[in-house]
């Protein structure tokens, strides 16, 4: 007669797929629930003290040196926090590896809590809301607080105007401060997300034409690499099913960015409004200018698109976590936990598996 049980226990490459993607969780209810950390404690703020530190003769120098100045420069610093987040999550996995369910949890709440200064959509998405109240009290303090979201001049921008660089901003950022560190967190782990804030907040310190044209040059590519794909990832979650791809691609081809155009096209196409920087572009030109309802209906596709991203990313980090856990070979059933089948009573059993330990590299 033929019996079924369930597996004693989780095996190594189901904690593995479970770290990742729990800690992905953890950051961004942690994010919910209390926002950013204290600015002496914020790992982007000791980012950017390194950076201001590290190019602040980097602009005079002659034109070649100052290329490879700032390459040297933006090199050290992306080797020195990689190689932090290296070992605090090395050292996490191999605490927990052999303790079971419970260590695994505690490393998902770790990691998680490691992970979240990468991110900030609360700040994000409170800060645009708050330009939409701002423009209650009239159009100066609205220029006032959308000034905190843009580097453009804002002292001359109409109602609709700051309605416009608040969807834009909140649009490139939803990629470059939200779901371009999740999919880099879960494609290579806390480094991936570390690096690719390190390589954001270089660009949007040296990333600038002008003084800074060959001192940032490689630190405006760094950044345009890493963000190519999240960027096309999160136009694809804010463009609505009805819109074609082709469409998007022609609007954002528009901006001068190879990557912020993305999310930003695909949101004026989302809420049908246009969206510009006068004298530099201008998306869906034919459509009107934001209403004042149109900065909430932003607000609420960005969250959508955020917490759809987040279930996609986080299946990727499960699968990429048990790929890890198996040593990058192929799983068994057992693996993941399945029901096993165990041999009739009196029959002869087949050979003892091996240790799950032995599929790890």
């Amino acid at each position: 007669m033929t019996h079924w049980h369930a597996a004693p226990a989780l095996t190594t490459p189901t904690l593995a797929a479970a770290v990742p993607a729990v800690a992905l969780l953890v950051a961004l209810a942690i994010d919910r629930l209390f926002g950013e950390p204290p600015l002496r404690w914020h790992p982007v703020v000791w980012m950017g003290h390194y950076l201001g530190w590290a190019g602040r003769r980097l602009p005079d120098l002659p034109p070649r040196r100052a290329f490879v100045g700032g390459l040297l420069a933006w090199c050290a610093g992306a080797a020195a926090v990689v190689a932090l987040a290296a070992l605090a999550e090395s050292l996490l996995r191999r605490w927990w590896q052999g303790h079971g369910a419970w260590a695994a949890l505690a490393v998902a709440g770790v990691l998680g809590v490691l992970l979240k200064p990468m991110l900030s959509w609360r700040m994000l998405r409170d800060e645009v809301a708050a330009v939409e109240t701002a423009l209650g009290q009239g159009v100066d303090a609205g220029r006032r607080q959308v000034a905190r979201l843009a580097s453009r001049d804002t002292t001359q921008l109409s109602a609709g105007e700051v309605r416009e660089t608040a969807i834009e901003t909140l649009a490139e950022n939803l990629n470059d401060s939200v779901i371009a560190p999740l999919f880099w967190f879960a494609v290579a782990g806390l480094p991936g997300a570390v690096l690719f804030r390190y390589a954001n907040t270089a660009d949007a310190m040296w990333g600038y034409r002008g003084r800074w044209e060959w001192a940032g040059k490689f630190a405006a590519h760094a950044d345009d690499v890493l963000a190519w794909l999240p960027a096309r990832l999160t136009a694809r979650l804010l463009l609505p099913l009805r819109c074609r791809w082709a469409r998007l691609a022609r609007e954002a081809r528009l901006t001068p960015s190879p990557n912020g155009g993305w999310p930003m096209a695909a949101m004026a196409l989302a809420l049908g409004v246009r969206l510009r920087k006068p004298g530099v572009y201008a998306l869906h030109r034919h459509a009107p200018e934001p209403a004042p309802a149109d900065v909430t209906r932003a607000l609420q596709r960005a969250g959508r698109s955020l917490w759809i991203a987040a279930l996609v990313l986080g299946l990727l980090a499960g699968g990429v976590g048990a790929w890890r856990g198996a040593g990058g070979q192929a799983l068994r059933p057992a693996d993941l936990g399945w029901m096993t089948h165990a041999p009739a009573a009196g029959a002869t059993p087949g050979p003892a598996p091996r240790p799950v330990t032995e599929a790890r590299a």
